[in-house]
């Protein structure tokens, strides 16, 4: 019986693993925000229209959770040749595979703001 309980726990220590490396990736206040954005507009978007569209966050701080995302090879910046410099964010293939999940915290929050809201 013991050993089946301890292949049940790394078993289930794989599946943590994974998920701490997501939230790792994920977290904070705005990363699933700046993605979100990218995934509803469905285009390159430039810095000052992410800060407009991104309600409430700092120009550093979203530079920072830019540069992050960049990091993980979920979103792709691309300096553009113009005067003055025009900077473009956009999902990476990579980035897009967290469209589903993406739209299933969609639903789940319209869903949860109902029941408690009653909106």
């Amino acid at each position: 019986m013991k050993k089946k309980i301890t292949e049940t726990h790394a078993e289930c220590s794989k599946e943590l693993l994974a998920i701490k490396d997501a939230m790792d990736i994920l977290s904070g206040k705005w990363k699933i925000h700046i993605i979100a954005t990218l995934t509803y507009e469905g285009r390159a978007l430039r810095f000052m229209d992410l800060l407009r569209l991104v309600d409430g966050i700092a120009a550093k701080m979203l530079s920072k959770e830019l540069h992050d995302l960049e990091t993980n090879l979920l979103i792709k910046r691309t300096v553009m040749n113009t005067k003055p410099v025009t900077v473009e964010y956009e999902l990476t293939p990579h980035g897009k595979t967290l469209e589903k999940t993406i739209k299933e915290i969609h639903l789940w929050g319209k869903s949860h703001r109902k029941k408690i809201i009653g909106k």
